[in-house]
């Protein structure tokens, strides 16, 4: 058996599903931006957001404080929040929740209303790991704000966008992907228009690394030393220096599905996502004020059926105005 079937097969225990009691049901709800034309996508908008279970409550939050409570006579799975023209009191970073039995669930996604011209950066990430293997199929998913719009991905060092993919019912597109390298994406809201700010890159490794990463596996398992994990990438899901009061959204981008993500500041963890369906969770810092100024890293650790623990990720630093 070569290293690489090794590797795959040992990694293949790692990913089954956990035994029926341990099975956690995701429940944070999607929030996306409907606009009344995409020619003016900013000029009537409506935020909505979808639960993954039906229910009576709603709450839609604007840079982390509630602007609205929704509770409705019958049960369903989505509801619309209008916001019109987006004006300098609309403007923000987003996200919902719903009620579940007696409580609420997780916050959703973050997205954010800007109303400018130049539309905000989409989200991509790898799923289901970050590198190319032959009889695994790695794709890119790239998740824009808007629903309906056409997304765009690039590979530096190539002049042209590799793929295009429209999404007409959809806020994301999925693109497998072929080669290593580095990815960003983007999306434009009709053909006339500008793309959007790129995403944050995605680093999709060669084959050499997955086996040198499979030989450290096998030796830990053999009773060897540890095996270097591949580090995660941590990303800021803002720009500049975050007002205080408002949260701070970290993104770490790992190479596992169904691990715990740890947010860590002077080696101590300060926020964590548990058992996250994808490669990626977003750490959040919520009310931020000149207390959380510092470096922030990642990591991603499993418990079982082995545990192991990942490298630390690169550095992001948080600045607070007016701190």
């Amino acid at each position: 058996m070569s290293v690489l079937v090794a590797f795959l097969l040992l990694w293949g225990l790692s990913l089954s599903p956990a035994p029926e009691a341990a099975i956690a049901i995701e429940t944070r709800p999607n929030l996306w931006a409907e606009a009344e034309s995409l020619l003016e996508p900013w000029a009537n908008v409506t935020l909505m957001c979808q639960a993954r279970l039906e229910t009576l409550d709603f709450q839609l939050f604007k840079n982390g404080v509630c602007q609205e409570h929704v509770h409705l006579d019958l049960v369903t799975t989505e509801h619309r929040f209008p916001l019109g023209a987006v004006t300098g009191d609309t403007r923000g970073l987003y996200r919902c929740r719903s009620g579940m039995d007696e409580r609420w669930t997780e916050l959703s996604n973050l997205l954010e209303v800007n109303g400018a011209e130049s539309l905000p950066p989409p989200l991509l990430s790898s799923e289901p790991v970050s590198w190319i293997t032959p009889g695994l199929t790695t794709i890119l998913v790239c998740r824009g704000g808007f629903r309906g719009v056409t997304f765009l991905l690039r590979r530096e060092g190539d002049d042209q966008f590799l793929e295009v993919a429209e999404a007409p019912e959809d806020v994301q597109a999925t693109f497998p992907v072929q080669r290593a390298g580095n990815y960003s994406c983007s999306y434009r809201t009709h053909a006339a228009g500008a793309p959007s700010e790129p995403s944050a890159p995605v680093v999709i490794e060669e084959l050499g690394e997955c086996l040198d990463h499979a030989e450290g596996f096998l030796r830990e398992v053999s009773g060897g030393q540890s095996w270097p994990l591949p580090r995660p990438q941590l990303l800021p899901l803002w720009r500049g220096a975050v007002s205080p009061g408002h949260d701070a959204v970290l993104r770490c981008e790992g190479h596992v599905p169904q691990v715990t993500f740890e947010l860590l500041r002077a080696g101590e963890t300060v926020a964590t996502v548990h058992g996250a369906d994808h490669s990626s969770a977003d750490l959040v810092l919520t009310y931020v004020g000149p207390q959380h100024a510092g470096n922030y890293s990642c990591r991603y650790r499993s418990w079982w059926p082995r545990p192991f623990l990942s490298r630390l990720s690169n550095p992001v630093e948080l600045q607070v105005a007016g701190s």
